[in-house]
């Protein structure tokens, strides 16, 4: 699915990232990312964009919550269904 925002939502960056990568999610956000839904949890979505994977949470409000982030594989053509576990390959 695509996953659009309009310009005027807040990123709330729980890990600190650095500011290039949440404007790279804002960017993608803004522009129609590809997304794909967490099966498990309501409103939770790893979003593909460039060379990188998010995982964010949308709350009801329109606030998007970064949660995590990671460069993708080389191999990786798409988001995969179960998402690798991001602690240990994150770079934010």
């Amino acid at each position: 699915m695509i996953l659009r925002m309009n310009d005027s939502f807040r990123i709330d960056n729980l890990r600190r990232c650095p500011s290039e990568v949440v404007e790279a999610l804002r960017n993608a956000l803004v522009a129609g990312v590809i997304a794909a839904a967490d099966p498990r949890r309501k409103n939770f979505y790893d979003l593909e964009a460039g060379d990188s994977i998010f995982y964010i949470h949308v709350s009801p409000t329109g606030t998007v919550l970064l949660l995590a982030c990671w460069r993708k594989e080389p191999a990786e053509q798409t988001i995969p269904r179960q998402a690798p576990r991001p602690e240990a390959r994150a770079y934010c």
